[in-house]
């Protein structure tokens, strides 16, 4: 299980350090999403993939903690 949440930990991290931000919440790319109506259109999929990782590896995250909590 140590392997898992290092491998989380260090995606996310990489999320953080790339040429385009990722969003921190849904309501953020949204915002950018109304804001740049419809132009930058690469640049909007491009947060949106890197929202949609950084949403799965946190759900994983998440689920590794309450395996380990039922577990103790």
């Amino acid at each position: 299980m140590t392997k898992v949440k290092e491998f989380v930990a260090a995606e996310l991290k990489q999320l953080e350090r790339g040429f385009v931000a990722t969003p921190e919440t849904l309501d953020a790319l949204m915002a950018f999403c109304r804001a740049n109506n419809g132009s930058n259109d690469f640049l909007l999929m491009q947060m949106a993939i890197q929202y949609g990782a950084k949403a799965a590896l946190e759900n994983v995250a998440e689920s590794i903690a309450l395996a380990e909590m039922t577990a103790e």
